[in-house]
């Protein structure tokens, strides 16, 4: 086995996601002239928010979707904004609709997300695709999800077979990837906070997803030697820099391919949107 871990790129794959559906996407145009559109909805001011939708605008403008960001001041009643998706929901030039999250604390995330079309939400969090993921059926999958599972096809011939360990049980990444693994014929166990000695439980793995928003909380001696890591995790220590929730200088001495922080995940959730906006496209329009 080699000293160290090959390194999986995110920045890389999520560059050439985008020039295939930048090709598609073009393709599209001439043949039928329409053009794929995403909207992204953003209240209120928060910083990071906004750094992110600003990225999502440039990203689709650069592969040629429509690219439109709505921005709504904080004080944005819970109503308006549900009068707003509607709008987005009727409007047949829209095929793509993401509300950035987080929302203010006197919106509810869980109304607005229901309000928006299951066919237009390409951040695979209303109910309905949540249950067709569930379900093994079609559907649109969250970004940061189907994102780990591309990067795992590159960096692993084949998953059948394998032991996976998720690590974090939220909505938005540990449980959509436990069912796409599953999908992929893994054997899956989703690890969290009142797992009993979870590091005996990682080190059966031979694929780690690590989705806790805990910096270094994954140790390089619970990794079993050769297995795929996939750190989902983005923390800003003291000193400003971004690290995951695996140690990654200790784990790149013990896994077999590791995703860097940055680099790894993140530049794959913006493709991923991206991506489902094609597939929203195709699935509206036939």
């Amino acid at each position: 086995m080699p000293d160290q871990a090959r390194i999986i790129d995110g920045k890389a794959a999520a560059a050439a996601l985008r020039a295939e559906i930048g090709r598609e996407v073009a393709a599209i145009k001439a043949e039928r002239g329409l053009v794929p559109g995403l909207h992204v909805v953003l209240v209120g001011e928060d910083p990071a928010s906004r750094v992110y939708v600003a990225s999502k605008e440039k990203l689709a403008a650069e592969i040629g979707m429509n690219s439109v960001a709505h921005r709504l001041p904080a004080e944005t009643s819970e109503a308006e904004l549900l009068a707003k998706i509607a709008s987005l929901n009727a409007d047949d030039t829209v095929d793509g609709i993401l509300v950035q999250l987080p929302l203010p604390r006197h919106i509810d995330t869980g109304t607005i997300i229901d309000a928006i079309d299951p066919a237009k939400d390409v951040d695979g969090l209303h109910p309905i695709n949540a249950g067709k993921l569930a379900g093994g059926k079609n559907g649109l999958v969250p970004c940061t999800p189907l994102g780990c599972m591309l990067l795992l096809r590159q960096a692993l011939p084949a998953l059948s077979g394998l032991e996976a360990v998720v690590i974090g049980r939220s909505e938005l990444v540990g449980r959509p990837v436990a069912q796409l693994l599953l999908q992929a014929d893994c054997t899956v166990t989703i690890a969290h906070s009142r797992t009993r000695d979870l590091a005996a439980v990682v080190r059966r793995a031979d694929i780690v997803v690590a989705a806790v928003g805990r910096p270094h909380f994954v140790r390089g001696d619970w990794i079993k030697p050769g297995a795929a890591v996939i750190d989902v995790g983005i923390n800003r220590t003291p000193d400003g820099k971004l690290v995951g929730d695996v140690d990654f200088a200790e784990a790149i001495h013990v896994a077999g391919a590791i995703t860097p922080v940055p680099g790894g995940v993140g530049p794959m959730t913006i493709a991923c949107l991206l991506r489902n906006t094609l597939t929203a496209f195709r699935a509206r329009r036939g």
